[in-house]
């Protein structure tokens, strides 16, 4: 009877869990399960952090392997498993979290079948709560895991400490419109490109060319451009929507230019923009 009721209570925690999700242990498994302890990519934590509503720092308690049964559409060289973790600390989350949490992973088998020991691996999960199950996880992705160390903390929490702020930046979807304005003088002129995000979060781009002078460009986020706003700091929140979401050219269809040279100068200038942001520089 007693197993017959843990058998119950596991294919709820299945059922509740939904999809199957993927591990790393820091020595054996590759990083595009688990995002690595000291080499981390700002952009593959903040991909994690902006779609998740809990983030939980937790050490492995126990690792059990799920049966065949119970683990249907799993690939043979991997293994489903149910693992029970202790919370260190909740990062991200309203309304707390229980002391002990429980998900599912399903983790790559080795050439002999065997898989890596898990318990007390310390581990960032990125995800939610699963409704009605206290302490019951369900992960963003199938790899929403990052291993532990100080860099990763101090990373993961300034990153959320962004996101969590009412005016964050959001993501950007698209390019809305672009012009391109001549100076007076030769070599002067002034681009401003608009840009549509997932809230309509207001975000417009100008470069200024001045004779003689480098090229300088901003990015303003409130409705009407502040002549005070300059370039995004990199590894900031601001950074990544752009270096991650912009399309890597101009769109042509976008432009508004009466002439020629001028679709021609705020090419460039876009150009510019997305050379100066620099690679996006995710790694999974």
């Amino acid at each position: 009877m007693r197993f017959a009721l843990a058998k119950v209570s596991l294919c709820l925690v299945l059922m509740g869990l939904g999809n199957a999700v993927t591990a790393q242990t820091v020595a054996t498994l590759p990083p595009t399960f688990s995002i690595e302890a000291e080499t981390a990519g700002y952009s593959d934590v903040a991909d994690l952090v902006v779609i998740s509503p809990l983030i939980i720092d937790v050490t492995v308690r126990k690792a059990a392997k799920v049966t065949p049964e119970q683990a249907m559409g799993v690939p043979i060289s991997m293994q489903r498993m149910l693992i029970e973790g202790d919370v260190m600390a909740l990062i991200r989350g309203e309304g707390g979290i229980a002391e002990r949490v429980r998900f599912v992973l399903d983790v790559p088998k080795d050439a002999k079948g065997k898989v890596p020991k898990l318990k007390k691996q310390r581990l960032f999960l990125f995800g939610s709560t699963v409704a009605g199950r206290t302490g019951d996880i369900r992960l963003s992705r199938p790899n929403a895991l990052a291993s532990f160390s100080p860099t990763n903390d101090a990373l993961v929490r300034r990153i959320t400490q962004e996101a969590v702020l009412i005016d964050a930046p959001q993501r950007i979807i698209g390019v809305a419109s672009a012009f391109h304005s001549a100076g007076t003088v030769l070599g002067e002129g002034e681009t401003q490109i608009f840009l549509k995000t997932e809230k309509d979060q207001p975000v417009s781009l100008t470069v200024l060319s001045r004779p003689n002078q480098q090229k300088q460009w901003a990015v303003s986020t409130a409705e009407v451009i502040d002549s005070s706003a300059t370039a995004p700091e990199r590894f900031t929140l601001l950074w990544y929507r752009l270096a991650c979401g912009l399309p890597r050219s101009l769109p042509t269809d976008r432009i508004e230019a009466a002439r020629d040279q001028d679709a021609a100068r705020a090419q460039a200038d876009y150009k510019f923009v997305i050379d100066a942001l620099g690679p996006c520089g995710r790694k999974r």
